[in-house]
């Protein structure tokens, strides 16, 4: 899927690294595995949306805490 030296890397580096329920799942191919695993994530951050049944918010803590009030 990728050519590209830096992206070889990058799934190389994806491959060593997967994750538990990666690994009890298993693979025959960790290479091929990670590099699904980056293309899927790359497409979810160019387009946040593109996840099924995923719903991004963009807040600040200031918006999503109510603040405590303290006495004096």
């Amino acid at each position: 899927m990728t050519s590209d030296p830096v992206d070889d890397g990058r799934v190389d580096s994806r491959a060593g690294h997967l994750l538990p329920e990666e690994l009890a799942v298993g693979s025959d191919d960790p290479h091929a595995q990670a590099e699904a695993i980056l293309a899927e994530s790359d497409l979810r951050e160019g387009d946040p949306g593109a996840a099924p049944d995923t719903f991004l918010e963009r807040r600040t803590s200031g918006q999503t805490v109510t603040p405590i009030e303290t006495p004096d």
